[in-house]
């Protein structure tokens, strides 16, 4: 069930142990979970923005340009999100901590030719002369990342791939609060 469907449901005065199961991230860090419920919402934008604007015969450049724009803010935000969450490796279970590995490659992979103009790993520039992202008419999709790439990243599957890593995190998987997860340092005062 996605994250999203589960936050649906709302408990008036809820125990902590009932907001934990139903959003375990807020075990891990409120500030953190409200920012990966937003990167859920805007993911779900994008894809409206695709959707509508591959309807119909006419394809809608607004609504896509749209869908482009806010994919570029969503993969800073969402990589952020990712890249936090895997400094606090002891925070989570192994099982989070491997999904997070390689979703956070993934995020990278685009993040880099988009944020830092680069490629990948490597201090060359990306073209400058490009459109922001790709666009994959017949199947409705954005393409993003390294323009001159063989395999250009579909955002709709970048979206998939963190919807599917948050929402599989339980309060099982969430070991200990964000600030617990640092090495305790002697009160310097």
């Amino acid at each position: 069930m996605r994250l999203l469907d589960r936050l649906k449901v709302t408990l008036v005065n809820p125990t902590w142990e009932q907001s934990v199961e139903s959003e375990p991230l807020i075990g891990f860090s409120y500030y953190l979970s409200a920012r990966t419920n937003a990167l859920l919402h805007i993911g779900d934008e994008i894809l409206d923005h695709l959707d509508q604007g591959f309807a119909d015969k006419l394809v809608s450049s607004e609504r896509i340009a749209r869908a482009g724009t806010l994919m570029w803010l969503w993969t800073l935000g969402a990589y952020e999100v990712v890249r936090t969450m895997c400094q606090a490796r002891s925070c989570f279970s192994e099982r989070v901590n491997s999904d997070l590995m390689q979703l956070k490659k993934s995020l990278a992979k685009v993040r880099m030719p988009d944020a830092k103009m680069e490629k990948p790993g490597k201090k060359l520039p990306v073209t400058s002369d490009r459109s922001p992202d790709g666009w994959d008419v017949p199947n409705r999709e954005l393409l993003i990342g390294d323009p001159e790439e063989e395999n250009p990243t579909s955002a709709r599957a970048l979206i998939a791939e963190f919807d599917k890593v948050m929402s599989s995190i339980t309060k099982d998987d969430v070991i200990c609060r964000h600030e617990d997860g640092y090495p305790k340092r002697a009160d310097l005062t």
